[in-house]
């Protein structure tokens, strides 16, 4: 299986662009919103690769209970079967962490300079009352990325 992560900021575009390259890719598709929250916003990593990307690489099924937003707090909801692909786009904050690097076919880094327009793409998706939460994450972001130097390792770059 070839493994490719689509990583950025907040609003960047990242899924609309890993949904096309899935698209042409044929490709499947898992997205880290499956498994943040607004309190743990990368240290799921686990469940990720125990459930999923660990058995995929044996050619087996991967399986993963997917966060389901609720009155505005996440709970788990039902199991999800990831059936192996040929690709699988691995898309959100932190999918391309230095701790999967090895596993990386391609690492695409999704950008768009602005903070401010970043917020507003994701207040047009999510709602005005996410506001506080995604400000706060946008401050997580900064600097989960500057540690992890994700941009400096990504073998490409797309501007939204």
């Amino acid at each position: 299986m070839r493994l490719v992560a689509v990583d950025g900021p907040s609003g960047s575009g990242k899924t609309t662009f890993a949904g096309e390259l899935a698209r042409a890719l044929g490709a499947g598709l898992l997205s880290t919103d499956d498994f943040a929250t607004w309190d743990d916003p990368v240290a799921w990593w686990p469940r990720v690769a125990a459930g999923v990307l660990d058995p995929l690489r044996r050619s087996e099924p991967g399986r993963y209970r997917r966060m389901v937003w609720t009155s505005g707090e996440p709970v788990l909801g039902p199991e999800v079967v990831v059936e192996v692909p040929d690709v699988l786009v691995l898309e959100g904050v932190s999918s391309g962490r230095r701790a999967v690097s090895a596993l990386l076919t391609h690492l695409v880094w999704c950008e768009a300079p602005d903070p401010a327009e970043r917020l507003r793409r994701v207040l047009d998706r999510d709602g005005q009352p996410s506001e506080t939460h995604f400000r706060r994450w946008q401050q997580f972001e900064t600097g989960w990325f500057a540690v992890d130097g994700t941009r400096q390792r990504a073998d490409s770059v797309f501007t939204s």
